[in-house]
């Protein structure tokens, strides 16, 4: 990234030339070395949480990318699975999919079949396995063309069996996930964040790692995720704007985390509303209350300390800051 620069700097056709390129990261490093920080890899334990959590995710996403794929195929030809079924990324649903692709192959199929396959996987689900009964009966197609339904009653079966596979991916990765974290000795503290759960709070430690040296300050760790926006100036001019370069996934990781706590936590449900009534919108208030959390969590991290919640809000309320009649405000609210 620093190297694209300084050649966009000082050469302007743009022209890439690997031995310049090499010439200009020698440059950096021997003229500018006080800006650069050596990388100390963090330890097995956490490179091993970190692997683990990223990968997760990418299959999350590729399961994602597959059942919207999947849906907008059902819509076109069988919509009234979308109806049967809240959630088609579960086993049953993709078990069914495989078994009946199209509302023709499922009404040829006796009730007494039907029965018997949801019998045989959810046990006690009557009245649900009834209702789906009467409406396979009932149902009537969204198109009669053979040559369209042909082709995507065999795609609909492809992307089921890839929903089934990723989420017997998905489930090991979590299995493998816990028992990483939990052997790591700074899962503790990242666990005892409000909201985390299961799937947030590896990510947590994965994203401070072990290096507690890495960062100067929480303020770095804020800018580097994504979490701090940025401020330009130009004159009189100045302007803050959300930031672009920075690991999407850490920033992810830390929104995903503040929006959850915003159920959790007393003061992050105040200070999430109060930043609404401000006007911002849904994301901008939980880009800010994450903003707020990172300083926290950066401090536990340091100090290798669970977070107490009324702790905090003990030293919210000695330090007189206006938050504290926000979340009084909030507590007799409820």
């Amino acid at each position: 990234m620093m190297s694209s620069s300084m050649r966009e700097a000082l050469y302007p056709s743009g022209a890439k030339d690997d031995p310049r390129d090499a010439d200009l990261l020698l440059d950096l490093l021997l003229q500018h070395r006080d800006k650069l920080r050596r990388l100390t890899p963090d330890n097995e334990a956490t490179r091993r949480v970190q692997n683990l959590v990223e990968e997760r995710r990418k299959l999350v996403e590729e399961k994602t990318a597959q059942l919207n794929r999947l849906s907008g195929y059902l819509k076109v030809y069988f919509p009234q699975m979308l109806e049967w079924f809240a959630k088609l990324d579960t086993k049953l649903a993709c078990e069914f999919m495989e078994h009946w692709p199209s509302l023709e192959e499922l009404q040829s199929s006796s009730p007494a079949e039907v029965r018997k396959f949801f019998r045989r996987r959810r046990g006690r689900h009557g009245e649900l396995t009834e209702w789906r009964v009467q409406g396979i009966g009932q149902a009537m197609p969204a198109i009669r063309d053979r040559a369209v339904i042909e082709a995507k009653r065999l795609v609909v079966q492809v992307i089921a069996r890839l929903l089934r596979t990723l989420l017997e991916g998905i489930a090991t990765l979590d299995s493998k996930i816990a028992e990483a974290a939990e052997a790591h000795p700074d899962f503790f503290i990242f666990q005892s964040f409000p909201g985390a759960g299961a799937a947030l709070a590896p990510r947590l430690l994965a994203a401070l790692g072990s290096q507690r040296d890495r960062y100067a300050s929480a303020e770095e760790v804020q800018k580097y995720s994504g979490i701090a926006p940025v401020t330009e100036r130009s004159g009189k001019k100045k302007w803050v704007h959300f930031r672009w370069a920075c690991p999407k996934f850490l920033r992810q990781s830390f929104h995903e985390w503040a929006g959850h706590s915003i159920a959790q936590s007393v003061w992050a449900r105040a200070y999430y509303q109060q930043q609404r009534q401000r006007g911002k919108d849904h994301h901008a208030a939980v880009r800010a209350l994450a903003f707020k959390w990172i300083r926290i969590v950066f401090r536990c991290w340091q100090e290798r300390a669970a977070y107490d919640e009324n702790r905090y809000l003990a030293a919210l309320a000695k330090r007189g800051s206006p938050l504290t009649s926000v979340v009084a405000g909030a507590a007799m609210s409820m």
